[in-house]
């Protein structure tokens, strides 16, 4: 097994992150990340560099300046704005006296229930519920930037941004999934075969299909999510109805269970990726030995597996991602390891499990030896 990559920084004993959440030490038995910026390197800053060289994509809905121009001479226009002004000055006079005739505790209660309703309508908050109870869906900026959340479990299940950039991923480890298509041409050399049908393991809000068929015009894909609820959530809150039409046949939807459809699948895919979860938990099932093998038997020769693993303790506890690893090594021939961690929206590291048959190099990928590997995981072990 080759625990390939380049770079300064080593997965070793005592595992301290230098990621986007800052470092952290670990009494886990792992191993150190040595030096600073682990997450400010690899696929996501990479791929990040790459789309800001992109020009911005214009707005379908942009303001036409003449057309703006026009709209303020149309006849009347001043008048119904003055209207509309004396309506809402009279009924703030209203609300004023009404409010100087109660007693304080009344008008307290008053105003509470009116910040509470406008910060409600601010949220555009709603509810789902799903196979693993209630879903939060609602609206958030970061960093100045509005998005709408998938929250449930107490985590993030995905994310969205609104208006032209609702395509665009929001997570780093979604951007990092991107590494496959930089290995493009060294997949053809090896098997001859680039990145032209993939298979996503949970759909959640669709973040990374959104991105990736509307980023790579050849590409198809089967996207299989084992909640039918979720699936209506992301169709109707995160532009899945949307995509659906815009992709056409290149994208089909499967509500299923990941591994009963591993199991009974024909299809041979060129990358599987794996972004299950149990509330902040990735599904067991889809994590041992007997899980990577049929993962393996439904990859082309020198195919591409990438699984998205987070850590525990706030990102002191790498244990889960050191038996991953482990569980790949035994089944294939090389197993890489990306850091992928956001500092807005990633409560625990993220790190991208990548693993083939195939003789690549990965520059951006963690080095490690024999000594972080952990347990294997099997089915009988659950």
């Amino acid at each position: 097994m080759d625990g390939g990559g380049g770079g300064k920084d080593r997965l070793a004993d005592g595992a301290r992150t230098g990621s986007g959440h800052g470092s952290r030490e670990s009494g886990a038995a792992g191993r150190e990340i040595e030096g600073p910026g682990i997450a400010a390197e690899g696929a996501s800053a990479r791929v990040e560099a790459r789309e800001a060289a992109k020009p911005e994509p214009a707005c379908r809905c942009g303001v036409n300046r003449d057309g703006l121009e026009e709209l303020q001479k149309v006849p009347g226009m001043d008048q119904a704005m003055r209207i509309v002004a004396a309506v809402a000055v009279t009924l703030a006079a209203a609300l004023a006296f009404y409010l100087a005739r109660l007693p304080v505790p009344a008008i307290l209660v008053l105003v509470a229930l009116i910040v509470a309703g406008v910060v409600y309508l601010s949220l555009d908050v709603h509810a789902a519920r799903t196979a693993q109870g209630r879903a939060l869906i609602y609206t958030r900026r970061v960093a100045g930037t509005p998005m709408r959340v998938l929250r449930q479990g107490g985590v993030y299940q995905s994310a969205t941004y609104l208006g032209p950039r609702r395509f665009e991923p929001v997570f780093a480890y979604h951007r990092a999934f991107d590494v496959m298509f930089d290995l493009e041409e060294s997949l053809r050399a090896a098997g001859g075969h680039g990145i032209r049908r993939v298979l996503a393991l949970g759909g959640g809000g669709y973040a990374w299909p959104k991105h990736a068929l509307t980023e790579h015009p050849g590409l198809v894909m089967d996207v299989v999510e084992i909640d039918p609820a979720v699936e209506q959530v992301a169709r109707r809150w995160f532009f899945v109805d949307e995509l659906k039409e815009l992709a056409g046949d290149r994208l089909r939807l499967v509500v299923a269970d990941g591994r009963e459809y591993l199991k009974g699948t024909s299809a041979c895919y060129d990358a599987v990726v794996n972004d299950t979860f149990v509330g902040a938990v990735p599904a067991r099932r889809l994590s041992t030995v007997e899980a990577a093998r049929a993962v393996r038997n439904s990859l082309v020769p020198d195919g591409v597996y990438l699984t998205n693993v987070v850590s525990a303790g706030e990102g002191s506890d790498l244990t889960f991602l050191r038996d991953e690893v482990a569980t790949l090594a035994t089944v294939f021939k090389r197993v890489f390891v990306l850091p992928a961690t956001d500092d807005e929206l990633g409560g625990e590291d993220n790190y991208l499990v990548m693993a083939t048959d195939a003789p690549v190099e990965v520059p951006e990928a963690v080095p490690f030896d024999d000594g972080f590997l952990g347990t294997v995981l099997h089915d009988d072990e659950e």
